[in-house]
């Protein structure tokens, strides 16, 4: 936290404050201190609030629902036209060629970039 200044020009360190009154009860209806601990009516500590997180944080992960597995989906490719390289001229062919390249590289790129 920040040191603040109040209208009468007095300045306020809030987390001095902060860790100066964590232990004193909270107001308001709930059975806490300042900290976040439950108490009981003296004032002692009944649960930390250590133990309240990691009990909300152990319902969360433990819950099935929270961790959705999905199936991976699989690409649906169509299929390739197939191309009679007799039918081409020669700048034709060396372009299909390249492009059979072309996607098998790609192909080993997308591979590399899953293992990482």
């Amino acid at each position: 936290m920040a040191i603040h200044r109040t209208a009468m020009g007095k300045t306020i360190d809030m987390s001095a404050l902060q860790s100066k009154n964590e232990r004193t009860r909270a107001v308001g209806n709930m059975k806490v201190n300042a900290r976040g601990d439950t108490i009981d009516g003296t004032g002692r500590v009944i649960k930390p609030v250590t133990a309240k997180v990691t009990d909300n944080y152990a319902q969360t992960v433990g819950n099935r629902s929270a961790h959705v597995k999905r199936p991976p989906q699989q690409k649906i490719q169509p299929d390739k036209p197939k191309i009679d390289l007799n039918e081409l001229t020669q700048s034709e062919r060396e372009l299909e060629e390249s492009m059979d390249d072309d996607v098998e590289i790609e192909k080993i790129k997308a591979q590399e970039t899953k293992k990482k």
